[in-house]
């Protein structure tokens, strides 16, 4: 039997955009929009009561409550982003906080204190997602030398020219391929070059991302009007390339 390509949206975060979720009640709903158009992983950012992104309990627990009702059964990552609390000391104390956790976190390989973060949430059974952003987050990553204990590595070339994009991707994945590492992979990248690295890492048999939070354009440059709107669009790239594939 064929292996099923999985489909992460990152429904928000940091960007501009007028159908980006903010609220627990539009995450959920967006949510479950997204899961219906082909989502089968998400990626979520929790938004406080003034529309900041926020590592607190109370706005990651309201998000996780209300997403996991409206889409039981799916696999709800949450972000652990250092922009979000710069202060590696004050980001731990609030990941301790969290009284509902998520089913996985991403943690930014290139980041101070995410080995802590990482290790405490991994021992209350939340798993974790290694992403990579460049080729120093590949190194520091293969220098732990522990790689079996993330559930997926995640490639992210966050270039927005096209060429640039697939060069890196190709380059972390080299790099990851030659030091042996054997984990399930996901890559996304930004802009209109996201649906070039999607194409690339579908080709391979990757799982892929879209999402408002990662482009806010469809393949062809057009706007975007939603999340779901590039889930349909994702999950057609997975068809059509998957059929190539076969």
């Amino acid at each position: 039997m064929r292996r099923v390509i999985e489909l992460q949206v990152a429904l928000n975060g940091a960007v501009t955009h007028p159908a980006m979720p903010r609220t627990a009640d539009e995450i959920a709903a967006d949510a479950r929009a997204c899961v219906d158009a082909g989502a089968t992983l998400l990626h979520l950012h929790a938004f406080d009561d003034d529309g900041v992104e926020s590592l607190e309990a109370g706005p990651v627990g309201r998000m996780l409550r209300a997403v996991r009702a409206s889409c039981p059964g799916i696999p709800v990552n949450v972000t652990t982003f250092a922009e979000i609390v710069p202060d590696p000391a004050e980001r731990l104390r609030l990941v301790e906080s969290w009284t509902e956790l998520p089913d996985l976190v991403a943690a930014n390989q290139g980041e101070d204190g995410i080995d802590e973060v990482s290790a405490v949430l991994a021992a209350r059974g939340v798993g974790i997602e290694a992403c990579v952003l460049g080729t120093g987050d590949v190194e520091r990553f293969l220098r732990r030398g522990d790689w079996w204990r993330f559930e997926r590595l995640v490639v992210e070339p966050l270039e927005e020219d096209t060429d640039d994009a697939l060069a890196l991707d190709a380059l972390m994945e080299d790099m990851v391929a030659a030091a042996g590492v054997r984990l399930p992979q996901l890559h996304h990248g930004v802009g209109r070059a996201s649906w070039h690295v999607a194409r690339r890492a579908v080709g391979r048999g990757h799982a892929i991302r879209t999402g408002l939070e990662d482009t806010t354009v469809l393949e062809d440059g057009s706007p975007a009007a939603s999340n779901r709107e590039l889930t349909e669009a994702a999950a057609t790239l997975l068809r059509s390339v998957g059929r190539a594939r076969s």
